[in-house]
């Protein structure tokens, strides 16, 4: 086995752009459950429109990529309006319910054979990142140490982690304004809010949209390093992966979602890195194979998903209260 090579592959995934994309996720999820106390169980169902918003504006329609941008904000405004309307005033559960089964219903729709003209169905669609890749400033790759990235891979980190850096910056002014208070008031006892005067329907609202707005961000920086976008990518488990990098990094926390991403792709990533080489070398059973890769990694995400709830539910730099949701 080569250590070296595990954590070159660790650190490039954590450092990467899929990791900048499941930050914005998070961070996005951070609204919804840290600060505002929301069961939102479908957060892939905004990734998925940002994704989508991008693809379909840029090579069905022959749209600008700014053009596909908005289209992606747009979608991901109207589908927080259309889930939070019918739930917001109801109890937790009901939106938990209800964005789970929507983000599920928007897959199964793209993914349809009568969508095929617009979604490309089962099969996705590519070819939309022509302008953002002219767009790029890069003439050649970068390598530091373990660290090597070409121009491309560059050019989509920097895109990446600036959105990242200006939604942390957005978390950390609105967590500590008058608006960001109320939130947390709201997550604490929204009868004491509501008593004070506060409009808990309209601040559910607007952490809801927010927090969505930046989850489609999230998409669109995910399906540009791809290059292609296909709908059975988006499946629900994705959503419980935001969870876990915002639980591991600290709920109700500007820098958790962000650390929370780092640290779950370098798990993750030199995870496979490690189990691959011993496979390779016959430190591995015979029945373990490329099924069972996948099965033992979800399987250790899992256990360590419950011994952090169990032994540190605030994560790395959250406070133990936070957790202490009265989500009615």
């Amino acid at each position: 086995m080569d250590p070296a090579a595990i954590l070159a592959n660790a650190l490039r995934a954590a450092l990467g752009p899929s990791a900048a994309a499941y930050a914005l996720l998070a961070i996005g999820l951070n609204f919804h459950f840290g600060y505002t106390g929301l069961l939102n169980f479908g957060q892939v169902g905004f990734m998925l429109l940002g994704a989508y918003g991008v693809a379909i504006t840029v090579t069905v329609f022959g749209g600008s990529l700014w053009l596909g941008l908005l289209v992606s904000l747009l979608l991901a405004v109207a589908l927080a309006l259309l889930l939070g309307a019918p739930t917001l005033r109801l109890r937790a559960d009901y939106l938990a319910i209800t964005t789970i089964a929507a983000a599920e219903i928007l897959r199964f729709t793209f993914r349809a054979s009568p969508s095929r003209d617009l979604t490309g169905g089962v099969f996705g669609l590519s070819g939309f990142a022509a302008e953002f890749n002219a767009l790029n400033p890069y003439t050649s790759g970068i390598q530091i140490g373990f660290l090597a990235y070409n121009e491309r891979q560059l050019w989509v980190l920097t895109v990446g982690w600036t959105l990242v850096a200006l939604a942390v910056l957005l978390t950390y002014l609105l967590a500590r304004s008058p608006w960001g208070r109320a939130l947390k008031a709201i997550r604490e006892d929204e009868d004491a809010a509501r008593s004070l005067g506060k409009n808990v329907f309209g601040y559910k609202m607007q952490s809801l949209v927010l927090g969505g707005v930046i989850g489609a961000l999230g998409g669109v920086v995910f399906a540009l390093n791809l290059q292609s976008v296909h709908p059975d990518t988006f499946l629900p488990l994705l959503t419980f992966y935001f969870y876990t990098i915002l639980i591991l990094g600290g709920a109700a926390t500007v820098l958790g979602p962000v650390a929370g991403s780092i640290v779950f792709w370098f798990l993750m990533a030199g995870m496979d890195a490690t189990l691959r080489q011993a496979g390779a070398a016959g430190y591995m059973p015979d029945w373990f194979g490329a099924d069972a890769l996948g099965a033992v990694r979800f399987l250790v995400v899992g256990i360590g998903l419950m011994l952090l709830m169990i032994f540190r539910p605030q994560g790395m730099f959250g406070d133990r209260r936070e957790l202490a949701l009265n989500v009615r």
